[in-house]
C-alpha cells in the first residue's frame, strides 16, 4: 500500500537568511544576497560578485567547536540546517532508528578543504596534508554526520547530480516513505564552493555573470541575463509518513505527491534546446499524483539567469502544459538567493511548500527587459496573493539532470 508523505520540518541557511522564515521572508520581499566578493582578493577574476554568507559562525549556530573544525565549510552549513530542522520537528517519541533516514546531496562537496590541503601539499609536501582532508571532502559527508548526531541509521546516502543534486535527494526520500521503507527522512543539499578556484572554473566555461550592478546580476528570464551568481548554504526537509506524523501531533507543513527524474542526453553543460527532458520530467511528477496539468498553479523555476536555460525550461513548460502554460504562473527564487548549487532544488523546494501554506507567490526580482522567447507570466511585479493547491518545483543540472517535485497544499 502506497503511503502519503508529508513535510513536517524544515531548516535553511542561505545568504538572505540563516533560517527559513527570514529566508523566505526576503524571497517575498525581493531582498537580494548579492555583493562583491570579501572572502578572497578577486583581482585575478573577471567575476566579482556573488551571494554570500557573511561572518559564517558555526558555533553560533549550535556547532561543537572541536567538530566543526573537523567539518568542510559545506558540513557546517549542513548541519547547522539541520539542527534547526529537529529543534522545529516536535517530539518524535520513540522511534526505530533503522527507519529515519538522511538522503543529503552535495554538488560538489568539500571544495575549500581540497583546495586548501592541495596548496600545502604543494608547498609543504605530502606528511602535512590533513589526516581529515577526504572526511571533509567527500559528498556523502553531510548525510553521515547528520545521522550520527541524530542516531537516524536506515537509509543514508548523498545524491551528487550537480545542480539537481538535492531535488533529486528530495524525491529518493519521498519514494523511500511513499514505498515502506522509511517513516522519516532528513533531506536536501548543502554547497559551500565560493572561492577563487572554483569561481575560475565556473567563470571560464561562460556560466557566471561578469555583471558588478548588484541589482542586475541575477535576472532570469530577463533578455540582458548573463550567467548565474555563485551562492552557498544549506537547505533540508524532514519528509513523514502521513499516519506516522498524524499519530504524534506533528505540525504538517506540506505534502509531496510526485517527482519525476529524466536526463536530456545531450550535452555535458548545455540543455536540450526542446526542453523535452525537462517536460517529461514535469509530466512524469504529475502522472505520479494522478492529476492535470490545469491542476498546477505555480512553477519555482530552475531559472539561473543564463540564456540558453530560460529559452529551454520555458519550452519544457510549455510542452508539458500545453495552453496552460500561458496561465501558470512562473518564478525564479534564484533572483534573490543566487544559485546555491546543489542545494538549490531543496531551497526552492522549501519555497514552493511556504507559497502553498501562505498563499503567497514569490517573484522573480530584477527583471527589466522582456524576452520575445520567454514570454510567460514570470511574476515580475512582485509577490502575490494567489490560493495556489499544486507547485512544481524544477532543478536541471550539468549533465543533463532533470528533476521536477510535485507538492500540494495539504488537507488533513
Amino acid at each position: 500500500m502506497e503511503k502519503r508523505v508529508v513535510i513536517t520540518s524544515m531548516g535553511a541557511v542561505t545568504p538572505v537568511g540563516l533560517d527559513v522564515e527570514s529566508t523566505w521572508k526576503s524571497m517575498v520581499e525581493g531582498r537580494h544576497g548579492f555583493a562583491p566578493i570579501t572572502s578572497f582578493d578577486t583581482s585575478r577574476l573577471k567575476v566579482k560578485c556573488a551571494a554570500q554568507i557573511h561572518d559564517w559562525d558555526p558555533v553560533a549556530m549550535g556547532l561543537n567547536k572541536k567538530d566543526a573544525r573537523r567539518m568542510d565549510r559545506y558540513t557546517q552549513f549542513a548541519m547547522a540546517a539541520a539542527k534547526q530542522l529537529m529543534d522545529n520537528a516536535g517530539d518524535l517519541g520513540e522511534f526505530d532508528p533503522y527507519r529515519a533516514g538522511v538522503i543529503v546531496g552535495s554538488g560538489i562537496g568539500g571544495f575549500q578543504t581540497n583546495l586548501d590541503e592541495h596548496v600545502k601539499f604543494l608547498e609543504k609536501g605530502p606528511d602535512r596534508v590533513s589526516v581529515f582532508l577526504i572526511p571533509m571532502m567527500i559528498c556523502n559527508m553531510a548525510a553521515g554526520q547528520i545521522a550520527i548526531q541524530y542516531q537516524f541509521k536506515g537509509d543514508n546516502f548523498a545524491t551528487v547530480t550537480a545542480c539537481a543534486t538535492s531535488a533529486h535527494a528530495i524525491g529518493e526520500a519521498f519514494r523511500k516513505i511513499k514505498f515502506g521503507f522509511l517513516d522519516y527522512c532528513i533531506t536536501g543539499g548543502s554547497e559551500g564552493t565560493i572561492n577563487e578556484y572554483a569561481i575560475a572554473g565556473f567563470q571560464n566555461m561562460g556560466a557566471l555573470t561578469e555583471a558588478t550592478d548588484c541589482d542586475r546580476l541575477c535576472i532570469p528570464f530577463d533578455k540582458e541575463r548573463s550567467g548565474f551568481v555563485m551562492s552557498e548554504g544549506a537547505a533540508l526537509l524532514l519528509l513523514e509518513e502521513y499516519e506516522h506524523a498524524k499519530a504524534r501531533g506533528a505540525k504538517i507543513l506540506g505534502e509531496i505527491v510526485g517527482y519525476g527524474a529524466t536526463d536530456d542526453a545531450h550535452h555535458i553543460t548545455g540543455p536540450d534546446p526542446n526542453g523535452e527532458g525537462a517536460a517529461h520530467a514535469m509530466m512524469n511528477a504529475m502522472a505520479e499524483a494522478g492529476i492535470r496539468p490545469e491542476q498546477v498553479g505555480y512553477i519555482n523555476a530552475h531559472g539561473t539567469s543564463t540564456h540558453l536555460n530560460e529559452l529551454c525550461e520555458t519550452a519544457g513548460i510549455k510542452l508539458a502544459f500545453g495552453e496552460h502554460a500561458y496561465r501558470l504562473a512562473v518564478s525564479s527564487t534564484k533572483s534573490v538567493t543566487g544559485h546555491m548549487l546543489g542545494a538549490a532544488g531543496a531551497v526552492e523546494a522549501i519555497a514552493c511548500a511556504k507559497a502553498l501554506q501562505e498563499g503567497i507567490l514569490p517573484p522573480t526580482i530584477g527583471y527589466k527587459v522582456p524576452d520575445e522567447e520567454c514570454d510567460l507570466d514570470y511574476v515580475t511585479e512582485g509577490a502575490r496573493k494567489a490560493d495556489v493547491q499544486y507547485a512544481l518545483s524544477n532543478s536541471l543540472g550539468f549533465g543533463g539532470h532533470n528533476a521536477t517535485l510535485l507538492l500540494k497544499k495539504f488537507e488533513g
